[in-house]
């Protein structure tokens, strides 16, 4: 089969389109058939290997990577099932994260995949897992978001954010969203109350305060989030974007966010999503309703993902790009 493979850290130049052996389901696993797979910031991070104290925290490898392979988000059809497998079977249409999705096969664990919507394309699909997951548990969980809230999402246009937008007015917030110029009409169609460009207005000198913030962007201190918060108010960092600095990330996550928030009234959260076939199906369910729609920029063929991966590198695509197998 076909697969991207990478055996050396850098650009996206190291990866190949190359004839890899086919992959067989373990016992608990799923083999699928891969119509379609999404790129994210960790395909980015995980391509570069740095820092290298980063390849030995995540069991990357720390002169070469373990697993030449990258991609994580799929949709695809039940090639073959383990023996402890009891939730699907061959034929079955489903969408979730993988070992490799960037592949003509793949394997996933049964936990980890949820039964496609019947209502989207397998690379509307693809884009759901890592960024909708990621929307769902940091507004719902981390954030404890509630109906009449004011909430602002920096990075509003994201795969995360366009997500991030839509439920948290699912849920009866008042969405302020920050983005670029061109994507300001695009985040106020999908539910966005207010839309603020960031060329035109610094979102971090109105008077204007919030009661929770979603940044995916990391562009300001912790320190001058604080200042558009609400005295009760809870700031939410979620994963680790294009561009961005891991070993800053893993600061925030384990010493300036846990300690600001003993020593003022406000709270300050930094997490990654851990995905769950609950939450695939939650989002599953939201997409069947109407409620949520997953919004794809570009379509890529799988000789393109070094193509796709160099542009999400920029910070400048909109949404999610999805690598097509159709």
């Amino acid at each position: 089969m076909k697969a991207i493979v990478y055996h050396r850290y850098g650009s996206p130049d190291v990866l190949k389109c190359e004839e890899i052996q086919k992959p067989m389901a373990g016992d608990s696993e799923v083999l699928l058939k891969v119509r379609a797979a999404s790129v994210n910031p960790a395909d980015w991070h995980l391509m570069e290997g740095k820092p290298s104290l980063v390849r030995l925290l995540f069991g990357l490898g720390t002169l070469k990577p373990k697993n030449p392979r990258l991609g994580a988000d799929v949709a695809g059809q039940v090639e073959a099932v383990g023996r402890n497998v009891t939730q699907f079977k061959p034929g079955d249409e489903v969408f979730g994260v993988s070992r490799g999705a960037f592949a003509e096969y793949a394997c996933a664990p049964e936990s980890k995949v949820a039964m496609k919507p019947d209502n989207v394309t397998f690379e509307q699909a693809a884009s759901v897992p890592i960024a909708a997951v990621t929307a769902l548990q940091g507004l719902r969980d981390k954030g404890q978001i509630r109906s009449g809230q004011k909430v602002l999402i920096n990075g509003a246009a994201g795969g995360v954010g366009t997500f991030a937008v839509q439920i948290a007015r699912l849920f009866g917030a008042n969405v302020t969203g920050v983005c670029s110029t061109r994507n300001v009409d695009m985040v106020r169609s999908i539910g966005a109350n207010r839309v603020i460009d960031y060329s035109q207005q610094d979102f971090m000198k109105t008077q204007e305060r919030y009661d929770l913030i979603f940044d995916l962007v990391a562009n300001h201190s912790l320190l001058a989030f604080r200042q558009i918060l609400s005295r009760k108010g809870i700031y939410i960092g979620a994963g680790i974007g294009p561009g961005g600095s891991i070993t800053g990330f893993l600061a925030r996550a384990a010493v300036t966010a846990p300690v600001l928030s003993r020593v003022v009234s406000q709270k300050f959260v930094t997490f990654i999503a851990k995905i769950t076939k609950e939450d695939l199906t939650v989002m599953r369910d939201f997409i069947l309703a109407g409620r949520v729609k997953p919004i794809v920029e570009k379509l890529y063929g799988l000789s393109e993902v070094p193509e796709a991966i160099r542009y999400m590198s920029t910070g400048h695509a909109r949404a999610k790009l999805v690598i097509t197998l159709a």
